[in-house]
């Protein structure tokens, strides 16, 4: 096994900074709704918890603190509905990219096997099959495609979905594990579930986004299951680099003897802050309620100015296209750089035809980016 950095495509964002000078130029500035990085503060209980912290001359557990797998189990089961997690099936990780991009390495991946992906998908599931040497293979089915044959070894799931908000109901995520389940080779369903605090239309809304470890899903069975999940989104901890991975005992244990190995440790201050910041639910319901209001005002400004938003039922984005017509996602991007706001283009994700719209960017952009479409 060796990394196969060859055959990796070129890193997309670069091909951005043409229409971002463009929209650089418009009066008043641009509005960059591009990148979902977090713009709002850091919340002070987790800030605290860093700075009480920060004397940490040891090296760090890489499997965690205990207090940290446990704040975990207690989230898990306190706002996704999985019960009984084991604390040893929980491991820290230095953000969610990381482990995207190094999962098929990790697990042993090369020539011959195939990782199924979302049709629209963030970039690393690809480019982690890739590193591998593996096969990267996007389906909108990965249930029937694991029927055809037994060349897939892993199944990445994203729900709710980065780029276009989809979220895979409790049946939809049990069909793939029954039929991952009955290959003839192991496969593991991996699930990047990081925007699950994110959810706007019902049933999630009520309900809550359900997770892969959910037993309606599993049947109490976590064998190749794996959810992934970062802090960057609910607690605005993407500076931190802050996630975890959870599920099965046995794979995550791999990984955690692995990563002992290589050196892969979150820091010290960094799980204290993790700690904080899942055992407080009272900033994720704030933070939810300003990305909520951000995105009735950007909806209605697009679906105003003639264009359509689909999906995006959940998550920090809107996925939109032209109302009339199947014009080219970098065109869109033309159209709105034009007006001063850089959006990133479906192209980026698999799809020729929508945009993806962010909502991190403060209120006063927001309002802006409004005003110019509502102009428009």
């Amino acid at each position: 096994m060796g990394l196969q950095t060859g055959s990796l495509p070129d890193f997309p964002w670069d091909t951005l900074t043409p229409f971002g000078e463009v929209a650089r130029a418009f009066p008043g500035g641009i509005v960059d709704l591009s990148v979902g990085t977090p713009v709002d503060p850091t919340p002070a209980v987790v800030q605290q918890a860093l700075a009480d912290a920060a004397d940490s001359p040891g090296y760090p557990t890489t499997h965690g603190t205990p207090a940290l797998r446990h704040a975990v189990v207690e989230w898990f089961a306190r706002r996704r509905g999985v019960r009984g997690l084991d604390p040893a099936a929980v491991l820290p990780t230095v953000g969610s990219k990381e482990l995207v991009a190094f999962l098929p390495s990790l697990l042993g991946l090369g020539a011959g096997d195939v990782v199924l992906h979302p049709s629209a998908a963030y970039p690393t599931y690809d480019v982690g099959a890739r590193l591998a040497g593996a096969t990267p293979e996007p389906t909108d089915d990965p249930a029937s495609r694991l029927a055809q044959s037994d060349d897939v070894r892993l199944v990445w799931l994203n729900s709710p979905g980065n780029p276009d908000g989809s979220v895979l109901g409790v049946d939809q995520l049990r069909a793939v594990v029954d039929a991952a389940r009955a290959s003839a080779r192991p496969v593991v369903v991996a699930s990047d579930e990081c925007y699950a605090e994110l959810g706007w239309d019902e049933p999630w809304v009520s309900s809550g986004v359900p997770s892969i470890l959910d037993p309606r899903v599993t049947g109490g069975d976590l064998t190749g299951l794996l959810a992934v999940y970062s802090l960057s989104k609910q607690s605005n901890l993407a500076g931190y680099r802050a996630a975890f991975v959870a599920g099965d005992p046995a794979l995550v244990a791999r990984l955690l003897e692995i990563r002992k190995h290589a050196g892969m440790i979150v820091p010290g201050p960094v799980q204290a802050a993790m700690t904080a910041a899942l055992a407080d639910d009272a900033h994720v319901e704030a933070q939810r309620t300003v990305y909520g209001r951000r995105r009735r005002v950007l909806r209605a400004a697009f679906e105003s100015a003639g264009y359509a938003v689909d999906r995006s039922h959940a998550g920090l984005y809107l996925w939109v296209r032209p109302e009339a017509g199947d014009q080219d996602s970098w065109a869109t991007v033309g159209d709105l750089a034009g007006l001063g706001i850089l959006v990133a283009p479906g192209a980026f994700y698999g799809d020729p035809v929508h945009v993806r719209v962010a909502l991190t960017a403060p209120d006063e952009r927001i309002a802006e980016a409004a005003a110019r479409l509502s102009g428009a």
